[in-house]
């Protein structure tokens, strides 16, 4: 499954669909809390039919992906399996290797396998060879570094996932470097098509008048049945720890420092004392990242840095770090480290949730509004400083309970609008214990979406049928100019577009 996903999780086509079996790649921040919240991306899964997947037998003899007999794409004279051509669009050519893996992909996601799942399959890399070409005809290039990170961050997941290097190489019956090769072209495709599909909607709006239009065209049943929504304000107190505990802290990793110097491993000592609990376990290795990819002082500490050398001692807000700069790829650099966090006694703790529940009170006797309270006295104000929750699943400022954290719905849910919580405890992105209390801005009971409560929802709506309204356009214009032939065993094939030769 592991071989299956690592594929499925970028589309080739930069098609969206079902998130991939073994969990979502979203951000990357919950193994390394000190890079930024990372983007979440749609990854499609796809299916396989092993009367078709014989194209995986190599030079050594190795078994095909399926193990199973007479190769779909024939056999030559040294009885290595010759992969076909299933289609050629302009002068990309689709193999047919990459339609079984992608089905492969379908299966492994939990994709409804259907009759026509191997045309959409096909199809799918077809569209992904239009977008190549006009990715060559725009100039548009994917660097390597950027593969290269894309890359890092799917096997970081994976290894996390069966719990070692040594031990995903052993599924694959591959090294990491021969893994990394396999999917190397299949992942600079994806990045091709996302990039392309975004470059060729960039400029579709839609106006006011418009949306009004779409809602004002859709028959009842087509109108989404908003469940209970909420609009949240907050406000956070994390405990203060002391400057001898900051000092403790601080002292620990001049120690751990001193002995790498002295002869030590890194990886070592990373696996044993360092406090972010995803690098640890890899020797303190954090792949590759770029600018902006991680917090100010970690950013500027990697991208000062020789490769090989040892940095000293510095803080963020995270903790005290120690890191070294393993490789550079033009504007990405690897870099490994060690983290060590001053603790907050429970004393701390105590002192924060007080404090918290004192500033409750105050807004619940009008001493504070709660948007003044949350310019006073909270530790975090959000994205715009405002104190304006966001789901953590959607990002959005109006959520239901199933895109609120557990705790959360179950503080709020028997608040009214203007009501606030006490002080609940939560940990924080980087696992570190803090406190919180909630706000009722809104409390917007179950309905059907209307013009005037869902406006954001409509917007989306409506912009997402314009935007699918390009690209058919597009599609439609790129195909009519372009050789395109598919192979005789697909022609019955139920596509989305009219591919010319059918």
């Amino acid at each position: 499954m592991l071989l299956i996903c690592l594929s499925g999780m970028l589309s080739v086509a930069g098609l969206s669909g079902k998130e991939p079996v073994m969990g979502d790649m979203a951000g990357d921040t919950t193994e390394n809390p000190f890079r930024k919240r990372g983007r979440k991306e749609d990854r499609v899964a796809p299916v396989v039919d092993s009367s078709l997947l014989r194209f995986g037998m190599q030079a050594s003899g190795e078994k095909s992906v399926s193990g199973a007999g007479q190769a779909a794409s024939g056999t030559d004279e040294g009885g290595l399996t010759v992969d076909e051509i299933a289609a050629v669009i302009g002068t990309k050519k689709v193999k047919l290797s990459d339609v079984e893996r992608s089905l492969e992909n379908m299966r492994a996601g939990g994709m409804p396998v259907t009759e026509n799942s191997r045309c959409e399959a096909l199809e799918s890399l077809m569209v992904s060879s239009l977008y190549e070409l006009q990715a060559d005809e725009d100039s548009i290039q994917v660097g390597e570094a950027e593969v290269e990170q894309e890359l890092e961050a799917r096997l970081r997941y994976f290894i996390e996932q069966i719990g070692s290097r040594e031990k995903l190489e052993e599924f694959y019956g591959k090294t990491i470097l021969q893994i990394k090769e396999e999917y190397r072209e299949m992942i600079r495709k994806g990045i091709v098509s996302m990039r392309m599909e975004g470059k060729i909607t960039e400029d579709v709006k839609v106006t006011p008048s418009e949306v009004k239009r779409f809602y004002n065209a859709l028959n009842r049943d087509s109108i989404p049945f908003i469940p209970l929504k909420f609009e949240l304000l907050y406000i956070t107190k994390k405990p203060l720890v002391s400057l001898a505990e900051r000092q403790r802290a601080r002292q620990r990793l001049d120690e751990i420092r001193a002995r790498i110097e002295k002869g030590e491993q890194f990886k070592s000592l990373a696996a044993l004392y360092s406090q972010d609990p995803g690098s640890a376990k890899r020797g303190g290795d954090l792949g590759y990242g770029g600018r902006g990819d991680w917090t100010s002082e970690f950013e500027s500490m990697a991208f000062s840095l020789q490769t090989g050398v040892l940095s000293p001692v510095f803080e963020s807000q995270f903790g005290f770090h120690i890191l070294e700069v393993l490789d550079r790829k033009g504007e990405m650099v690897k870099v490994r480290h060690i983290l060590i966090r001053p603790e907050a006694s429970d004393m701390d703790l105590v002192r924060a949730q007080q404090e918290l529940d004192s500033v409750a009170e105050l807004i619940r006797n009008g001493t504070f509004t709660f948007r003044e309270a949350v310019g006073l006295f909270s530790d975090d104000a959000g994205a715009q400083g405002d104190g304006v929750y966001l789901s953590p699943m959607t990002h959005k400022p109006a959520y239901t309970a199933e895109e609120l954290e557990p705790m959360v719905f179950l503080s709020v849910q028997n608040l009214q609008e203007g009501e606030n919580t006490n002080a609940l405890l939560y940990q924080t992105q980087d696992n570190q214990p803090a406190f919180r209390i909630f706000y009722v801005k809104r409390r917007i009971s179950p309905h059907r979406a209307d013009i005037q409560d869902d406006y954001d929802m409509i917007y989306d709506m409506a912009l997402a049928k314009t935007k699918a309204e390009a690209m058919r356009n597009w599609m439609a214009n790129k195909i009519a100019d372009t050789y395109v032939r598919v192979m005789d065993r697909y022609k019955n094939c139920k596509f989305t577009y009219r591919w010319k030769n059918l």
